[in-house]
């Protein structure tokens, strides 16, 4: 199953986020909140429950349970840095749900997210998607310091319209597939730690704009990790001449 494939999956399975015993505005404001998300967004009351809650739920089953004040915050595009300065994050804990419209600022600001949880680990792997070489180059700074932590193993995938620079301290797969003209993903496999796993997937639709979703679920994000890894990084193996790693 492709990238393309999966998005299209959790595409195809609406979630419902309930609000519990809450104004009728904060409803409204979660409605316009998740606008862009195949989520619907409905009110309850739970006279034993406590106030402002939400719950997601798909095909009637729980999926986790947030706080409204948490739910409602903002994001905020990160600088790269990578230190231990905090931000308020763009993706939210609303595990799987799909995004219908970002544009390239909030996609930015999404996998900002992921790769700080990978530096501020320190280990594992971390698998980025750049659709094209020219696009890599543009976030050239921030990916040269991911991979210089000596025990993150960095990996880069574009479709090669132009020739990469040389001396990258990351491992980059080059590929002429439609998969990874499309995509965008960053996948980051934890360093070992189920509950740090995380990935970010999504395909571009419209000029600039991408639909997709994220996940925090270990068991999509290890498909993700193998998908790449089958398709691109064993195949290397074969002889094929698709990644190359600036520093031995």
């Amino acid at each position: 199953m492709s990238l393309m494939e999966l998005i299209a999956g959790v595409e195809a399975h609406e979630k419902t986020l309930t609000v519990f015993n809450a104004d009728d505005a904060v409803v409204e404001a979660l409605r316009e909140r998740f606008a862009d998300r195949n989520l619907s967004v409905v009110g309850a009351t739970a006279g034993d429950g406590p106030r402002a809650y939400a719950v997601l739920s798909h095909d009637d089953e729980f999926v986790t349970a947030v706080s409204v004040a948490d739910v409602l915050v903002e994001g905020a595009p990160r600088s790269v840095g990578f230190d231990d300065a905090t931000y308020r994050p763009i993706l939210d804990s609303l595990d799987e749900t799909m995004f219908t419209s970002y544009d390239v600022r909030q996609m930015v600001s999404a996998s900002r997210e992921i790769e700080d949880r990978a530096w501020r680990a320190g280990r594992g792997s971390l698998h980025a998607g750049f659709q094209t070489v020219t696009t890599l180059a543009s976030q050239h700074d921030a990916y040269e310091r991911l991979g210089g932590r000596d025990d993150l193993d960095v990996h880069a995938y574009a479709y090669p319209d132009r020739t990469p620079a040389e001396g990258l301290p990351f491992t980059l797969h080059l590929e002429r597939t439609e998969e990874l003209e499309r995509t965008w993903f960053v996948a980051y496999d934890g360093g070992g730690v189920d509950e740090s796993k995380c990935a970010l997937v999504a395909e571009e639709r419209d000029p600039r704009r991408f639909y997709g979703f994220w996940t925090y679920d270990a068991d999509t994000v290890d498909y993700v990790v193998d998908h790449l890894t089958r398709t691109y990084a064993l195949a290397e193996t074969d002889g094929g001449p698709r990644g190359r790693r600036g520093r031995p």
